[in-house]
């Protein structure tokens, strides 16, 4: 058995969406620490990912934690309350408990958490000041949850003033694109203590004309998204975890 079983829970952020491959899947940040951390180590590890796009963050935890211990993994690591976030009645306090929750049954079953805030899309999208001052109240109040314990690993995006910059995210102004996630993943390896693979941090820029223009944006992304919310419905339903079944064997490079 591998010394490293890591599984990541989540949403959209952490199974990866924004960071597409040529054949359509997607790979994301926890891919990308996995396999970063194996390099780090020069060795074999264990890696699952039962996150799925559009999942509120208790849902998640009901849906994905129990299954993912069960897997008797090593590390565990969560995020969510982004699309909760969004929806303006939902109270931070409600968000925070699921993370106090997360921790908890880690704690009970010796697991180390790996916790994870988003990056902050707020920049560019509208009602910015909106999303930033709710990010701002969700990532304090999660912080403090945690009570300054110095056995969870902390990688928090939320602060990373860089992340915001338009650079890092995909068409739809919500997910990270390829250079993004693998921000993400510098700052988890390093949060770890391992070693993060050479130019990670900033990938280079992708060129202007990978950007939507305005009237793009609202039509192919924003007007979707509102049809969701006004219709009860997720991107995520119908969805299985992409690596779910599982662990896979990742092998260093």
């Amino acid at each position: 058995m591998a010394s490293v079983r890591f599984v990541a829970i989540g949403d959209s952020f952490t199974e990866g969406v924004g960071d597409e491959l040529p054949d359509g899947a997607v790979r994301g940040w926890a891919d990308l620490v996995a396999a970063g951390w194996a390099q780090s180590r020069g060795e074999s590890i264990e890696y699952a990912n039962l996150a799925i796009r559009g999942k509120l963050v208790w849902p998640i935890v009901a849906q994905q934690l129990e299954p993912a211990l069960a897997l008797k993994p090593t590390h565990l690591s969560f995020n969510g309350g982004g699309n909760d976030m969004l929806r303006p009645r939902t109270s931070v306090a409600h968000i925070a408990d699921a993370f106090s929750q997360v921790l908890r049954r880690c704690d009970e079953e010796g697991v180390r958490l790996i916790l994870l805030s988003g990056a902050n899309p707020s920049a560019q999208l509208p009602l910015s000041r909106v999303i930033q001052r709710r990010g701002d109240l969700m990532s304090a109040a999660v912080v403090e949850r945690m009570g300054g314990r110095g056995d969870v690993v902390q990688a928090l995006n939320w602060p990373d003033a860089a992340l915001s910059d338009s650079s890092y995210w995909s068409e739809d102004r919500l997910h990270m694109n390829a250079r993004g996630h693998h921000r993400v993943a510098a700052r988890v390896l390093d949060a770890l203590g391992e070693r993060v693979p050479e130019g990670w941090w900033s990938l280079p820029e992708l060129p202007a004309s990978a950007r939507l223009a305005r009237g793009e944006y609202f039509r192919e992304h924003l007007g979707p998204w509102f049809r969701r919310r006004l219709t009860g419905t997720s991107s995520g339903d119908g969805r299985e975890p992409k690596f779910g079944g599982g662990y896979v064997e990742v092998v260093p490079r």
